[in-house]
């Protein structure tokens, strides 16, 4: 039997990247996706190269309330129930310091890289607590370190540690397992088409194993983290990281 078959699972902001390549790993490992993105066109490519019917993809803005409870919804009547969330969808932001950080930059970002993980849990806790599951909230190294010129994106993300971790708290008694990953610099559309080759290898020197990572090695903790392979593992921050955080 498959990790996760007969399981259902959500991916936010799965049509690319590290989303996209978490949603492969779990239809390999048995499970029915939920996909929402706001790039239709990549969601509906993901779609039609299913050929079992094991994915729907909806159109959503993840830093609306009334978007994550669509997602949830096209869940159960799609598939009947909901036991995974992978809260994945995020944005980089405007790059300045912190007395010249455009106003509405830092409000996108907040909305949409920790309002957006909130209103997910929000409607996702209730069903999954029904059935017992897993919620993976995609944080970032930044989670637990600083970045210059990056104060929006470095607020959230430790955002999402803090509230992953409280939520953990509540829910450790009601069968719904909460953890955040920290992905390091990973290759994905977001770095390798809007940094120049110079940004790159500086980014990938930062990483004691000297490159990027790849997505499908971030699906990977994320597909232990979903499965019963963790199931005494709760409230933690795990970063996938190729050694950024040991220096």
């Amino acid at each position: 039997m498959k990790q996760l078959e007969n399981k259902v699972a959500i991916v936010t902001g799965g049509a690319s990247g590290i989303g996209k390549a978490i949603v492969e790993t779990f239809l390999k490992a048995g499970a029915k996706v939920v996909v929402s993105d706001l790039n239709e066109t990549l969601g509906h490519e993901l779609v039609n190269a299913d050929k079992d019917g094991r994915i729907v993809f909806i159109k959503a803005d993840s830093s609306s309330p009334e978007d994550n409870e669509k997602i949830v919804n096209a869940a159960i009547e799609n598939f009947g129930a909901l036991h995974i969330a992978v809260n994945n969808a995020g944005v980089g932001g405007a790059s300045a310091i912190v007395g010249e950080y455009p106003l509405d930059s830092w409000n996108k970002v907040i909305d949409i890289n920790l309002n957006g993980v909130f209103y997910g849990m929000h409607y996702q806790l209730p069903e999954i607590e029904k059935v017992g599951g897993s919620i993976i909230n995609v944080a970032s190294i930044l989670g637990s370190v600083g970045f210059a010129q990056s104060s929006a994106y470095v607020a959230a993300k430790h955002g999402v540690v803090g509230l992953t971790k409280s939520a953990a708290w509540e829910y450790g008694t009601r069968n719904v397992r909460i953890n955040a990953i920290g992905p390091g610099f990973i290759s994905t559309p977001l770095i390798d088409d809007h940094l120049d080759k110079e940004t790159i290898d500086y980014l990938a020197s930062q990483h004691a194993m000297q490159r990027l990572g790849k997505p499908e090695e971030v699906a990977e903790l994320a597909l232990w983290l979903a499965s019963d392979k963790s199931s005494f593992v709760t409230g933690s921050y795990y970063p996938v990281d190729g050694g950024y955080l040991a220096k």
